[in-house]
């Protein structure tokens, strides 16, 4: 029996983006939310709430990468040539991010304050050029047989902008529903507040990407529009619709859990509209993952090690978010 080979590994690598958006992007969310919360104490609950577990959200990301370059090679230089400065600034937000996130709780109270700004930092920038990285690469980058020939910076155009900025809402959103779902009191009541111009601020991106991409790519609006794919492709702006509808009914009926859900749900839909943009491009607009694949003996060796450490982490995934599940409050530590 065949099996398709670059769709099984395309699902295991969305999969794992997929994973890491919806798990480190609340904890980047509660990095950009830093500056509407000044109490020192209330900064302490927010960053206690992913202590244990925001090491291992980022497993994803490394396992996205590895499967892109393993299976994906073509896609991976190509990728990775055009794109290469904005990765590399995401990936010293992360590590700057991680250095704040330890040194805040070892550092002296006066100088507390600095790692805070660190923290603040790093996690704005990382979550801005994760987003600046997908609009450029929704844009299509520029080959020459099967390199890129591009610019330096043709990543930085409108759309990418604002795609940036549209990611940072999103897991601000993502950060506010878990501090609502993890904390009590004065803090949740806070993040309620912030919540409710959250989502509009969301609504306005996924409108902005939703008439954009279009508009400068007749190949997306073909497939969005033209017909019988509208009747099928119809669902996701609806189940968007029902998910935001569902967020700010949750915000005034006093459930903790719900938002944070209907959140995860608007940002996979999201994540979700957009591989049915590019589909089956994994080099936007020309090459398709056919094109970019590996040869067989290569995805087959390394799909057989992909598909036996996925379970392990799940696993582990699983069992430390059952181990810390609950409220955190003030005297609440893991450092």
């Amino acid at each position: 029996m065949d099996f398709d080979l670059p769709m099984i590994w395309l699902a295991v690598i969305l999969f794992a983006i997929a994973m890491y958006v919806i798990m480190d992007g609340f904890d980047l969310g509660i990095g950009i939310l830093f500056p509407f919360v000044k109490d020192k104490h209330d900064r302490d609950v927010m960053m206690n709430t992913v202590a244990p577990v925001w090491d291992g959200n980022e497993t994803w990301l490394v396992l996205g990468g590895a499967g892109l370059m393993a299976a994906f090679p073509l896609a991976y230089a190509v990728v990775l040539s055009a794109l290469y400065q904005p990765i590399i600034l995401m990936l010293l937000g992360l590590i700057f991010r991680g250095v704040a996130f330890e040194f805040r709780f070892k550092a002296p109270e006066r100088e507390q304050a600095f790692w805070d700004k660190a923290f603040i930092g790093g996690s704005v920038t990382a979550a801005f050029f994760q987003g600046v990285t997908l609009g450029a690469y929704i844009n299509g980058i520029v080959l020459s047989g099967n390199a890129f020939s591009g610019g330096a910076f043709d990543w930085i155009s409108p759309f990418s902008l604002f795609t940036g900025l549209g990611v940072m809402v999103a897991y601000a959103m993502l950060g506010s529903t878990w501090l609502i779902m993890k904390t009590e009191d004065k803090l949740q009541q806070r993040m309620l507040q912030v919540t409710r111009p959250l989502v509009g601020l969301v609504v306005i991106a996924l409108a902005g990407v939703s008439i954009w991409t279009p508009l400068a790519h007749p190949s997306i609006a073909e497939r969005w529009f033209s017909l019988p794919n509208f009747y099928f492709l119809s669902f996701v702006p609806v189940l968007v619709a029902i998910s935001l509808y569902s967020l700010m009914r949750e915000l005034k009926s006093g459930y903790d859990r719900q938002p944070f859900i209907a959140a995860l749900i608007i940002v996979l839909l999201g994540l979700f509209g957009l591989a049915i943009s590019i589909w089956p491009q994994i080099i936007p607009p020309h090459v398709t993952i056919w094109e970019a694949a590996a040869p067989p003996a290569s995805l087959k060796f390394a799909l057989v090690g992909t598909l036996a450490i996925i379970p392990v982490i799940l696993v582990y995934t699983i069992w430390s978010y059952r181990v810390f599940k609950g409220k955190v409050r003030h005297g609440d530590g893991y450092h």
